[in-house]
């Protein structure tokens, strides 16, 4: 699944889906999360077609160890290859380097790509209810600023494909957890029962978009559910936690 705005040559972003692999269920079949319990062997190879469909080594294909946090990683220098970037905990990767493919796993969580067509630069972002609830979206792009030199006019935005509203009931601790972040909770929830609510993630990233100031007319969204599609997308909470990862990414040429 392409953007629209990413259909240029110097420039690969998108998001895949669950087919094109070779793991077995309940992993099936183009799973690429390490930690999703599928063999090991089987998710580098997975990786490894994924990698040279775009024409790099599976060396340059970066994921982090994502841990529903608010930690940044910057990759501004040349890198050989970034396996030693394996282990950084993080949950949003920023780059200005070229042939890197940077990736953000995703099973229900929403991933989110940033590109700044005047500076090239791009960013991956790992958006469950914890980092939309800290403003983890807004502090990229404010990395992306400060640390190299983007405009906010400049950046083009696209939500992957996650988990509806209708499939993604919460409680008063996700609750609180929002209000005492990014709020709009009215905006964002709905609730169905007495201390339960029906969470719109996807709004809530919309909305944090805006805050930012990126133009609605520069963002592409994926409406697909994650847990609604089972032959498209894994999902974590339809599949009650043993399935594979999905992915968003982006690659600078």
């Amino acid at each position: 699944m392409q953007p629209a705005w990413a259909d240029q040559e110097n420039l690969v972003a998108g998001f895949s889906t669950r087919n094109g692999g070779s793991s077995r269920p309940p992993f099936n079949s183009l799973n690429l999360g390490f930690g999703s319990g599928d063999q090991q062997s089987q998710v580098e190879a997975n990786r490894a077609v994924v990698a040279r469909s775009f024409g790099l080594e599976p060396h340059l294909f970066l994921t982090v160890k994502q841990v529903h946090g608010s930690e940044i990683l910057v990759i501004d220098q040349p890198n050989p290859e970034v396996s030693h970037f394996q282990r950084v905990e993080s949950d949003a990767i920023i780059t200005n380097q070229r042939n890197i493919l940077i990736g953000i796993l995703v099973a229900d969580c929403f991933p989110v790509i940033l590109y700044d067509r005047g500076r090239h630069v791009a960013a991956v972002i790992h958006l469950g209810w914890r980092g939309t609830a800290v403003g983890l979206l807004e502090r990229t792009v404010t990395a992306m600023r400060e640390l190299l030199g983007c405009h906010v006019a400049d950046i083009k935005a696209a939500i992957g494909p996650g988990i509806a509203a209708h499939s993604y009931e919460v409680d008063r601790p996700v609750r609180d957890q929002f209000r005492q972040g990014t709020g709009q909770w009215q905006r964002i929830a709905r609730e169905v029962s007495l201390g339960h609510w029906q969470l719109d993630l996807q709004k809530s990233i919309a909305l944090q978009l805006d805050a930012a100031g990126i133009d609605r007319a520069a963002i592409d969204t994926v409406a697909e559910c994650t847990c609604c599609h089972k032959e498209t997308f894994f999902s974590y909470r339809r599949d009650n936690g043993r399935t594979g990862r999905q992915m968003g990414f982006i690659l600078l040429k």
